[in-house]
């Protein structure tokens, strides 16, 4: 694994050493690697003897709200003046788990503006240049992963206990869907041992996450893999959509459709799949692939995204149908590429 520039380390270092009310700040919708390396930090920052406050943009599921620390939580959706003022004090920003400040959907202008130093800690290419240190490496599975390695490289492993510990290895099995993808890189192991070395129940964390459902979701899921999901055999490829009108049938609430854009990978000779998930403005995209085939250029050519090789997501701005006739049209295109390492 590649090391964290010691200029960046001495940088940090001395902020943090200097900085007392620091901010914490993730993407919109956020997910496990957002929420568990937000909080991993804030509690280590804790421990440093500082007084983080830890901020979103949005609600996120309830299967994260277990985590230690989610009541320190501030939503902006839900404290909009508490927030932009912690954002104005704050003597310094951490960004974490994104790399546009576009990703905050709407904080972007009040970031901007903010007179701390900002530091981004991202595992996501190609990060946009907003920050004033800049950790950002897509070697790693996910920025809980980045975190513990900035922590190491700070000479600060003594403060990991098992609270930081349980943050750090969920936000690094969410973003690898229990580590069936972006997880190829043995240092991903070398740090989940040493957080099971902690005393984490990494049984207990997973059930929190993927046993920790509502019934309207499993009915949500039965119906998608009945109902909505299409399969194009001659491109190996697969995807769900549903409609604004399904999400209310089925009382739709942040989180449900986790895990969904990956079911149809599970289908003898499907490499690639999406799901689309109609909103109020735009649909929203996910995509997965097997091998080779780049999730993530496909998004940023076509629908406006990006992300990793085999994970990635985007958005279309057309109608429910039209991003659909879109997709189905664009998958001629592909053939030669999807059928590559069947």
């Amino acid at each position: 694994m590649k090391s964290i520039s010691e200029k960046n380390i001495n940088e940090l270092k001395d902020l943090i050493v200097h900085t007392q009310k620091p901010l914490i700040i993730t993407h919109y919708n956020p997910d496990g690697d957002a929420m568990g390396s937000s909080l991993a930090f804030y509690h280590y920052l804790v421990k440093k003897g500082k007084e983080p406050i830890i901020i979103t943009p949005n609600d996120y599921p309830d299967f994260l709200h277990w985590l230690p620390g989610n009541d320190k939580v501030i939503v902006y959706k839900r404290n909009s003046g508490t927030v932009l003022n912690a954002i104005k004090e704050a003597d310094a920003i951490f960004a974490l788990d994104f790399n546009d400040p576009a990703r905050t959907e709407g904080l972007e202008k009040y970031l901007a503006e903010a007179p701390g130093k900002k530091v981004l800690i991202d595992h996501h290419p190609e990060p946009e240049d907003f920050a004033d240190i800049v950790i950002s490496d897509t070697q790693y599975s996910s920025t809980a992963e980045m975190i513990y390695h900035v922590i190491e490289s700070l000479g600060d492993l003594d403060l990991i206990d098992n609270v930081i510990a349980e943050c750090l290895y969920t936000g690094i099995m969410t973003d690898t869907g229990s580590f069936n993808y972006n997880s190829s890189n043995p240092y991903t192991y070398i740090v989940v041992s040493k957080l099971i070395d902690l005393g984490i129940n990494k049984d207990k964390i997973h059930g929190n996450i993927y046993d920790n459902y509502s019934s309207d979701r499993m009915r949500l899921l039965g119906y998608c893999l009945n109902k909505k999901m299409e399969i194009f055999p001659e491109y190996h490829t697969a995807f769900i959509a549903i409609t604004k009108k399904e999400l209310k049938d089925f009382n739709f609430a942040p989180g449900d459709s986790e895990g969904f854009v990956n079911y149809p990978l599970s289908i003898k000779g499907i490499r690639f799949t999406a799901i689309f998930i109609e909103k109020d403005k735009q649909v929203k995209i996910s995509f997965r692939s097997k091998g080779e085939f780049p999730a993530n250029k496909f998004a940023e050519d076509h629908f406006n995204g990006g992300g990793h090789k085999n994970a990635s997501g985007g958005y279309s701005n057309d109608s429910y149908e039209d991003t659909l006739k879109k997709f189905r049209e664009l998958l001629p295109k592909y053939i030669n590429e999807l059928k590559d390492g069947m």
